[in-house]
């Protein structure tokens, strides 16, 4: 994992702008006696906001950019002049991203689709002038509001992949072979065990035209769900999947009871992926013939189909496609996108290295002005914006 670029797991702390001070100024001319206040609205700090990118595969610039500060809003000034507002700052992320609050575990946002923003953390209100407070019985207010506070929240932020059939299965039961060869997707495949260490994408022709996504994870072995192995780490990009590809080799020494293991830890993991279709691959079945393949048939679970495959000699491949274009195309899945109920982060489902990060505090930022220590606002936040008449952009 030290040489992949492949980052679906990071931990940032972001902060919004806090909102500009009101200002208390009088207006003074040599011929206007009394010109009355006319201090202007301070300005609104900046947002932090989410945006989709549909070019981006992986959270790697926020590896290196652990804290997204935005711009504080401005004071306000004399003449009604309202102070500019904060720079907001946007997080350019990939599609199907999850924001979960790095303190409790909930799940915060997500981001689908390419262009979508999420506003992450709202940027403070701007103070009002003093000029908002004149009235018949106070002509000369002497204070002004002071902007809100920013907002500052450390999240975690958590890649999913998206794709339409997600392949499930034990270390080298020829998941990326199978990847490899109807699809344009190179992973790495050797006859060791883990030989895919991050998550593989490949688009997979069909008939007329017609494609479909296929995601591969690393080997899932029996206890994943509690963390052992790799497959606990990267199961959250199956979630998204709206059709299950179970691989079991056909050496195996008990083909329906890998499969229950598997079905379990899935279950362990998100009780959802039990509701998705699900498509049962016995590969490598290039060394049985018929009569074997008529044995086995009789052991297999009769809740889910099944076709045996071989990746290399391309036997039942075109009959495996048939069958998940099938599954893709149900009624379910085309009536109701994907959706799943994101759990929450746990001790099992938090990557060690990124959650014991420690962020160094740093330095605040010199304030742009100084703010009227002796001049405090008694007054109600929310009621003093009822009677504001909505001039600026305050959202």
């Amino acid at each position: 994992m030290a040489e992949s670029n492949f980052i679906d797991y990071v931990k940032i702390m972001c902060r919004s702008g806090k909102g500009g001070a009101g200002s208390r100024h009088f207006y003074r001319a040599k011929y206007v006696p009394k010109g009355g206040p006319d201090g202007g609205d301070g300005g609104r700090g900046g947002h932090v906001i989410l945006r989709g990118n549909k070019n981006m595969w992986t959270l790697l610039p926020l590896k290196y950019q652990r804290h997204v500060f935005a711009g504080n809003g401005q004071s306000g000034s004399g003449g009604r002049s309202f102070g500019k507002d904060g720079e907001d700052k946007v997080i350019e992320v990939p599609c199907g991203t999850v924001v979960f609050d790095a303190e409790t575990g909930d799940f915060l946002c997500e981001v689908t689709d390419h262009g979508e923003e999420i506003k992450l953390l709202k940027g403070g209100k701007g103070g009002l002038g003093n000029w908002h407070f004149k009235s018949a019985t106070n002509r000369t207010p002497r204070y002004a509001q002071p902007g809100e506070p920013a907002i500052e929240k450390t999240v975690i932020l958590e890649l999913k992949l998206l794709g339409d059939v997600g392949l499930v299965g034990f270390p080298n039961a020829g998941k990326s072979t199978l990847l490899s060869s109807i699809s344009a997707a190179r992973p790495k495949i050797a006859d060791y065990p883990f030989t895919t260490m991050e998550p593989q994408l490949g688009i997979v022709s069909y008939r007329d035209n017609r494609s479909f996504v296929m995601a591969d994870i690393p080997g899932i072995i029996e206890g994943a769900s509690e963390g052992k192995g790799l497959g606990l780490r990267f199961l959250r990009h199956i979630e998204r999947n709206a059709v299950l590809l179970f691989m079991v080799p056909a050496d195996a020494d008990d083909i329906s009871k890998e499969y229950q293991i598997l079905l379990n830890e899935l279950e362990r993991f998100n009780p959802e992926l039990m509701s998705k279709q699900k498509v049962l691959a016995i590969s490598k079945s290039d060394m049985l013939d018929e009569e074997l393949m008529a044995e086995i048939e009789k052991e297999l679970p009769d809740d889910v189909p099944h076709v045996f495959i071989s990746s290399v000699s391309g036997f039942g491949i075109q009959t495996l496609k048939d069958l998940l274009w099938t599954a893709i195309t149900d009624e379910s899945n085309r009536i109701e996108p994907v959706k799943i109920t994101h759990r929450r982060l746990d001790g099992h489902h938090r990557v060690r290295e990124e959650d014991e990060f420690i962020f160094e505090n740093p330095e605040a930022p010199e304030p742009d002005e100084e703010l009227y220590e002796d001049d405090e606002f008694d007054g109600d936040w929310d009621d003093s914006w009822e009677d504001y008449d909505g001039s600026g952009d305050y959202e």
